[in-house]
């Protein structure tokens, strides 16, 4: 990791817009160091190829910023930068055309070359969505992947809470600096992350979320990753833009299968259509990864009901939701008994309320 004198210099230069890989690549090579194209004029900085809306950008800029107040700035917030070139920086990240010169990471930096997945999707996931990404992100966890997402609404929230709750990693990629946290409804999300995970951005303290860069953030999250997982896509989605850059990426694309009358899975379906892999379980995906050698969950745990009201519940539950109107019906019990009954079972862990009096059985139950 470079020292906080020539690390200083790194972070000057990503709070000018429009320095990239490209441009500090042609500004390490004529230079020699950051320290002195960070004092270089406007002449050398021409000479060392870059355009003239570049130089007037850094010569603008360069006299409003304290380089030592960056640093100060990141260690009051606990954000560690690592530039390209630091042997902590993610190698797979760094195999991606337009990696980050700089990367801003909060919480704890995970294993540079664990098996990582970008799981994205809807902001407004349907029942189901949310149950898929629910189920599939534990199961994913258990068998030993961390699970990267960008903790917007919606299947990005869904998957880093079942991620943590199935008491595994999991890393949130910013449109933002990461003193904000965006949506601010995901604070306290943000801070369990950071104790169980990273939270990584390309973006410097204080950077409010913009509209353009949240395409940009994608390509991070697919390119810290071996694949990509859609849960839930409409046609436009955003999610479908990171499907895109992991395919440029040489990364692997899932999809998971939805109603052709839904509109949210129109655009999962379309991805699958056009050669995503189809995702029914976990198992699609660690096979296709080669990651079938690592650990697995154990086998569904059979629940053995207490009485007979629960044994006639239990029989009506499955994967796919039922209303309670629907388990009172079949079962032939009064609805004051159904109702007691799901409480106590979901107390239990043994059925899961997926909104608006829907049940199923929780992932890890079979009944006997």
């Amino acid at each position: 990791m470079p020292s906080t004198d020539k690390l200083k210099y790194w972070v000057g230069f990503s709070l000018i817009p429009g320095i990239g890989r490209v441009k500090i690549s042609q500004i390490k090579q004529f230079f020699g160091n950051m320290e002195n194209a960070w004092q270089a004029s406007a002449g050398e900085l021409k000479q060392a190829g870059l355009d003239q809306r570049s130089v007037s950008a850094i010569l603008d800029l360069r006299p409003k910023i304290s380089l030592d107040d960056e640093i100060t700035k990141l260690e009051k917030h606990n954000v560690t930068a690592l530039t390209c070139d630091d042997p902590l920086y993610p190698p797979r990240l760094r195999e991606i055309y337009d990696y980050p010169v700089v990367l801003y990471v909060r919480g704890n930096l995970l294993p540079k070359d664990g098996p990582y997945l970008a799981v994205v999707g809807t902001r407004h996931p349907t029942i189901y969505g949310r149950q898929v990404a629910e189920e599939l992100a534990t199961e994913l966890t258990q068998s030993g992947i961390t699970i990267v997402s960008g903790l917007a609404r919606g299947i990005d929230s869904i998957v880093h809470k079942a991620t943590l709750k199935a008491g595994g990693d999991t890393i949130a990629v910013f449109a933002s600096g990461l003193d904000v946290v965006y949506p601010a409804e995901n604070v306290k999300l943000a801070q369990s992350i950071m104790d169980h995970g990273a939270l990584v951005s390309e973006y410097p303290l204080g950077v409010r979320p913009r509209a353009g860069n949240f395409p940009l953030r994608n390509r991070i999250m697919s390119g810290l990753s071996l694949g990509v997982l859609v849960i839930e896509a409409g046609e436009r989605s955003g999610a479908l833009i990171t499907s895109f850059q992991a395919l440029e990426q040489d990364r692997e694309v899932f999809a998971v299968p939805g109603s052709i009358f839904s509109p949210t899975s129109k655009g999962t379906n379309r991805l699958i259509q056009e050669g995503a892999k189809l995702v029914r379980n976990q198992n699609d995906i660690l096979e296709e990864l080669n990651l079938t050698g690592i650990s697995h969950p154990g086998e569904p745990e059979v629940f053995q009901p207490e009485n007979e009201i629960e044994s006639q519940v239990i029989k009506q539950l499955g994967s796919e939701p039922h209303h309670i109107d629907t388990i009172c019906r079949f079962s032939g019990l009064a609805m004051s008994e159904v109702s007691s009954t799901l409480v106590i079972l979901e107390l239990k862990g043994v059925v899961k309320h997926t909104g608006n009096m829907n049940y199923v059985l929780a992932h890890n139950i079979k009944a006997e």
